[in-house]
């Protein structure tokens, strides 16, 4: 894609992978669009009355749905959005979605069949959960507790995600591709909290508790329900081991191997974001 060419919208451009795929389309003298609630034009994707504009010269879409294509609702949300996109003349829709998610993958259904060249990224969990979600208050504090157990996940580095959507936005050879994208290793939370707490030189330990407890835990913080709903629809059916297995996803569209969990566990201890002083 050349400089002359059309704008990129990225949905949730201000969110973990959103935000890197926005740097690097930046960093390359492409004309970006942050799709947000602050954006400008302001965009909502529960107010369709926001999408016309938003896509208004756009070339290329970098779908990231909130809060997650597993919430009730998203497919019909997506596939009018992705309608929208085409009728406004938008070539190429990329679609984060997610691994063992049944409503994710009717969401990406409805994106093959929307009339764009289309390219679907489906990812495990992100190793910045653990520093950029809601996971890392507990981390700062010494404990993380969670209603899983034992099942492994291969947690990708949203570097890499961001690196393939870049590619998929702006490089030919893509559309009408699904990549599963992982991590190189399998590892339980505890594992994954084990290497967080030799990177940050801090003793950090992991905890399973029930799932009744950990919901009623999240309400009583005031998490809205919807959200409860969603991490334990997270934590029970697609903790299943489902997704136990590692994928090439990253390696086929980038020709190179994914990060590592232990870089990135270095990585973000190295930023300090792990320290205890910044607990809430």
């Amino acid at each position: 894609m050349s400089k002359d060419e059309r704008t990129i919208l990225v949905t949730g451009g201000t969110g973990k992978t959103g935000r890197r795929v926005v740097q690097r389309l930046q960093a390359r003298g492409l004309p970006v669009r942050i799709g947000s609630r602050a954006g400008d034009p302001p965009f909502e994707w529960h107010d369709p009355s926001t999408w016309p504009q938003v896509l208004r010269n756009v070339e290329a879409v970098y779908m990231a749905y909130y809060p997650d294509l597993a919430m009730p609702g998203a497919t019909g949300t997506v596939r009018a959005f992705a309608a929208e996109a085409v009728a406004q003349g938008v070539r190429r829709l990329v679609l984060l979605s997610g691994r063992g998610e049944e409503e994710a993958q009717r969401s990406e259904q409805a994106v093959r069949e929307s009339g764009a060249g289309w390219t679907l990224l489906r990812a495990s969990w992100f190793a910045q959960d653990f520093s950029e979600h809601f996971l890392v208050d507990q981390v700062r504090s010494g404990e993380l507790a969670l209603p899983v157990g034992k099942v492994r996940e291969p947690f990708v580095d949203a570097e890499d995600i961001a690196d393939v959507a870049v590619a998929a936005l702006t490089e030919d050879g893509h559309a009408g591709q699904l990549y599963e994208l992982s991590g190189p290793r399998l590892l339980t939370f505890a594992e994954a909290v084990a290497e967080i707490a030799e990177a940050s030189r801090r003793k950090i330990r992991f905890v399973e508790v029930p799932m009744e407890r950990y919901a009623a835990a999240l309400a009583e913080h005031g998490v809205p329900a919807e959200f409860v709903w969603l991490l334990t629809y997270l934590f029970t059916e697609v903790m299943d081991g489902r997704n136990a297995h590692l994928t090439d996803g990253v390696q086929r569209a980038l020709g190179r191997a994914p990060r590592d969990f232990r870089d990135y566990a270095r990585q973000a201890a190295a930023s300090g974001i792990f320290d205890s002083a910044r607990a809430a």
